[in-house]
């Protein structure tokens, strides 16, 4: 048996980000390894010049995801007209202007946003060498206390509800997800992902994803194979 971390992310809005190409910024329906690693590190007050930090935390986390309401896809169509002039403040207080030169800002910046709207998700979140600062206790504190605001993806996500909702002790990280009530007006029959084990009912299907991040050269990188099925094929199987 091992302890467990319970998240629970619910907002209006989220965005889970997946592949990026070009001005596009497509979602996946759950949280990856990255995503989690950049939620905690900003509860911790971790920065993103601390790479080596950031790596080995997300090189200990082992989880479990269930989807409880997936809500509704949308996608936001984003121009703006900038300015070599525009100025903005920092979180040191300090303002910023822009680089590049007055060529660079004749034609509006465009892009597409894609979210996901009136959105769930449960997480079961452990650890690898769990006696190695932080600890699950740790994490849990920051994430009632947060150094920095906490967010679902991209800043516009703003959480309706705690995110930290307490602990449970499990075989595995799938077993720990599976004994988590749902939310309110959660999906009868939930998908739930975890990576990819012996012994998964056939119904699951593999996702292979680029879910982890190379904190040092700021890039995402690497496939791993994740699993994803309902609820209902683990009862059918007999699993949790």
């Amino acid at each position: 048996m091992a302890k467990h971390l319970i998240l629970v992310l619910e907002g209006p809005l989220v965005a889970y980000g997946a592949e990026m190409v070009d001005a596009r910024g497509p979602v996946r329906d759950w949280p990856g390894a990255s995503l989690l690693t950049g939620l905690i590190a900003n509860a911790l007050g971790l920065t993103r010049s601390m790479g080596a930090e950031l790596a080995a935390l997300q090189a200990r986390l082992d989880f479990a995801v269930r989807i409880d309401r997936r809500g509704t896809s949308l996608r936001d169509f984003q121009t703006a007209q900038l300015e070599k002039s525009d100025t903005g403040w920092t979180t040191h207080g300090l303002l910023e202007g822009r680089a590049g030169s007055e060529g660079t800002y004749r034609s509006p910046h465009i892009r597409e946003r894609d979210y996901f709207a009136d959105s769930a998700a449960t997480v079961a979140l452990s650890l690898r060498d769990d006696d190695a600062p932080p600890t699950l206790e740790t994490i849990a504190a920051a994430l009632e206390a947060p150094a920095r605001p906490l967010f679902l993806g991209r800043k516009p996500c703003l959480p309706t509800r705690p995110l930290f909702a307490g602990f449970v002790e499990a075989e595995d990280a799938l077993a720990a997800v599976r004994a988590v009530p749902l939310v309110e007006e959660a999906d009868p029959d939930p998908w739930i992902v975890i990576r990819d084990r012996p012994g998964l009912p056939q119904a699951f299907e593999d996702l292979h994803v680029t879910d982890e991040r190379d904190w040092i050269a700021g890039v995402h990188a690497g496939e791993r194979v994740f699993r994803r099925g309902r609820a209902s094929h683990l009862d059918a199987a007999g699993e949790g």
